[in-house]
């Protein structure tokens, strides 16, 4: 082929031009045309004069990425109240350092307490110093004061109390001797602030350990009242921590030759005291060490290879995994040890291990949300809102990026205000923790990696939890735990839902299935029912995707399946939408069968025909080609358009042209399907194609048919015109598109068509096809006159 016989090649037969739809008949026409005198009812629009309207095309649906981590993040929901026990008093439960006191009456009297020696022998025997030990050790002996800064269980309070017994142990003898007999450490009392400790409070030559409230306030004292009036409440206390006070309170200690370490949690307090000349971080050390240390003390009576057969059970994957855990915590590498210990000494079974190590992620969450509103008026209350409403929004956008899971936190935050406040909703702190160290919060990290959107990656700073397992337990235990707490995540996630960005609706609504199948009966109405019912696509979309998800559990699906059956009758075209999109995804039937039985039917009970209808059913048609299984969905679509209803047959002609135009990643399911990955941007049909080329025959003859039904063509046509300039730009395409279109051209008229076609898009002024491919489609289309 030459560049003159692209350029004056045999042009392409006129296309004919499309019929109007028939369906109907005479008899409804006259019923829409309102009587005499009206004028004649105009023709029914062509369905495929609006395909361009499928969800695909316009990108709403996201991408597949999304979905897929969406899904892995939330573990399939299988979080149910019986699926798991919380034992009561156990160490994990117990958050020394996020204690809020309440007060009635006059001002509480101080209270200290000695630290028991055993507890100090013992402390000589597991603790493992963290980064910076001896820095800090220096520090402390030199200001008399440190303030060690920390996330609760990271072994701040065991890190304090080593520090001091080391200290004032020196000090006491003169010499580095820790176990030196004379050493003292006191606990004082959180209540109280820094300020109003006196030198009488303070003991001589002895170490202090102060845990300070979480918040950067503290309760006034006196009288008060739970109740609406506010007007005789006194203004909350201002912050009792600062330079100032340490400073002074180092002088105290001087005076006695005494030494103290202040406990802070990590937030806005933290952050001010780092910059000064107190504050030092605690980070958390090894988990490894931790955990080697504990075990050598509990096993140290059992024989030597008892040790290393307990660390390795330790990494056993089946251990790791039920612990859902990245890097444990001291505190919980202390209590894996004594599971471990157990387990090596008969005392627990494999199962029984597996099962505490699950209360791992549980316990996190259960000391997250446990009075998070304390004490119950909104100033006091709202910072632990803000962390409560954090950790629920990493949940739900665990691995998206921080900026969306940031804005959906302070959303929430506002509705949990507002349902604890009606009459005083909060506004947003404009400066508050530094963004690098808000995710400590949630037990979580920022990441600089790449999104993927579908058509393209777009590099982004994501959040997620250091731990698989976490965000199916912080929603568990919210939505199991705290009933009052359902009313505004509902709100919140319904307002998601209704947000055009797929990396926002896609991992809301499939959050909300998993609600929903936890408890069907609340969560439906409080979630789906109404997004069914809006006029937004997007809503209607994730409606869809909440119900097709809760129907992952099988105890559900009957109860998804009558609501679609239900809604697939309904004359509100809202509904019926819903339902059509929602079989889309396989599991609300049970199977493809089931799920093209239930498409069609929504088709015929409409027959009188609507053009979304059509061009929703078909988008949905190609999500289930897309599944994994294409045979049956080819086979029902020649069925379709054997058949001879002009509904079915137009549901199938428009699944065709839309194969050739969306993105695979567009019709992303529920279940993965990990052989369309690698052709996730290109149009479903190529995607088949390279994936599948032994259906070739088959995809050839649908487009074919397409090409050829005069309803049709025309739009068939520009569909192929995309998918050609497309391969123009895609070696990978461009060779599967040349072994398309031989099965396209065996017939002359099919030669001249797509040769006219080619010849069009070469000469086309704006955007000329590459000559090249073009050659290389020609010939294509010539090599089909010899089958």
């Amino acid at each position: 082929m030459s560049d003159d016989d692209l350029e004056h090649g045999a042009e392409a037969p006129p296309d004919p031009a499309p019929e109007p739809a028939k369906d109907g008949g005479d008899a409804h026409d006259g019923a829409r045309s309102g009587g005499e005198g009206t004028p004649e009812a105009a023709p029914e629009p062509s369905p495929f004069a609006r395909v361009d309207r499928s969800p695909g095309d316009a990108g709403r649906t996201g991408s597949a990425g999304t979905a897929r981590s969406a899904r892995r993040s939330l573990r399939g929901g299988s979080a149910r109240p019986g699926d798991h026990h919380t034992a009561a008093g156990r160490d994990a439960f117990v958050q020394h350092g996020d204690r809020f006191s309440y007060y009635l009456g006059d001002r509480p009297h101080f209270v200290q307490g000695a630290v028991p020696a055993e507890t100090l022998d013992h402390l000589d025997e597991v603790y493992c110093e963290t980064a910076g030990y001896q820095r800090m050790k220096e520090r402390l002996r030199s200001h008399r004061v440190l303030v060690l800064c920390g996330e609760p269980g990271s072994g701040r309070r065991t890190t304090a109390l080593a520090l001091l017994a080391e200290v004032v142990g020196s000090a006491t003898t003169g010499a580095e001797d820790e176990a030196a007999p004379g050493r003292r450490v006191f606990r004082l009392d959180p209540r109280h602030g820094v300020d109003e400790i006196t030198a009488d409070a303070l003991h001589e030559n002895a170490g202090h350990l102060l845990e300070h409230p979480t918040e950067d306030v503290r309760p006034e004292h006196g009288p008060r009242h739970a109740g609406r009036e506010r007007a005789d409440r006194p203004p909350t206390a201002p912050a009792r921590l600062s330079e100032l006070h340490l400073d002074r309170f180092a002088d105290l200690l001087d005076g006695v030759g005494g030494y103290a370490v202040v406990v802070v949690d990590s937030g806005d307090l933290a952050d001010r005291l780092l910059r000064g000349r107190y504050g030092t971080y605690c980070a958390p050390p090894p988990a490894g060490q931790v955990l080697h240390r504990h075990l050598r003390l509990l096993l140290r009576d059992a024989p030597e290879e008892a040790l290393a057969e307990a660390r390795a059970l330790a990494r056993r994957p089946d251990v790791v995994a039920a612990l859902g855990l990245e890097e444990l915590r001291p505190r919980e590498a202390a209590r894996l040890a004594a599971h471990l210990a157990g387990h090596r000494r008969g005392e627990l079974t494999d199962a029984r291990l597996l099962e505490e190590c699950g209360t791992f992620v549980q316990a996190q969450a259960r000391a997250w949300f446990a009075g998070s509103d304390r004490p119950g008026s909104l100033p006091e209350a709202l910072p632990r809102l803000g962390a409560a409403a954090l950790r629920i929004s990493v949940a739900v956008f665990n691995g998206s990026a921080y900026s969306i899971a940031s804005e959906a936190a302070e959303l929430l935050a506002w509705e949990l205000a507002v349902t604890l406040d009606p009459e005083h909703p909060a506004g947003r702190r404009l400066f508050g923790t530094h963004a690098e160290h808000r995710p400590v919060l949630a037990r979580s990290v920022l990441e600089d990696t790449e999104l993927d959107l579908g058509p393209a990656k777009v590099p982004a700073r994501t959040v997620r939890f250091q731990g698989d397992a976490l965000a199916t337990a912080v929603l568990a235990e919210v939505w199991h735990g705290y009933h009052n707490v359902r009313g505004p995540v509902a709100r919140w996630l319904r307002a998601l839902c209704d947000d055009g960005r797929s990396e926002v609706w896609v991992r809301a609504s499939l959050a909300a299935g998993v609600l929903c199948s936890w408890d069907w009966i609340h969560g439906f109405r409080e979630l789906v029912a109404p997004l069914a019912v809006t006029d937004d696509p997007t809503a209607r979309m994730a409606a869809a995707t909440a119900l097709a998800e809760a129907a992952r559990d099988p105890e559900v699906r009957p109860a998804v399946a009558a609501v679609l059956k239900e809604w697939a009758a309904s004359e509100d075209s809202r509904l019926w939408e819903t339902a059509l999109l929602t079989h889309g995804y396989v599991l609300a039937a049970g199977g493809l069968a089931g799920s093209l039985d239930a498409i069609a039917r929504v088709v015929r009970t409409h027959e009188a025909g609507d053009v979304d209808m059509l061009v929703v059913a078909s988008f949905s048609v190609n999500r289930l080609l897309a599944a994994g299984d294409p045979e049956p969905v080819l086979g029902r679509l020649e069925r379709w358009l054997a058949d001879g209803r002009h509904n079915l047959g137009n549901v199938a002609l428009l699944t065709v042209i839309g194969g050739m135009t969306t993105r695979t990643t567009h019709l992303w399911g529920l279940r993965d399907v990990p052989e369309l990955d690698e052709h996730a941007a290109r149009p479903l049909l190529l995607a088949l194609l390279a994936t599948r080329p032994d259906l070739a025959p088959a995809l050839g003859a649908l487009v074919g048919r397409a090409l050829t039904t005069a309803r049709s063509s025309a739009t068939a046509l520009d569909a192929l015109a995309k998918l050609l300039r497309r391969a123009a730009r895609d070696a990978t395409a461009l060779d599967l598109v040349c072994g398309l279109l031989p099965l396209l051209s065996a017939g002359r008229r099919d030669r001249d068509r797509l040769r006219g076609l080619l010849d069009q898009l070469v000469r086309d002024r704006d955007r000329p096809l590459d000559k090249r491919a073009a050659r290389r489609m020609w010939d294509a289309v010539a090599e089909g006159a010899h089958r």
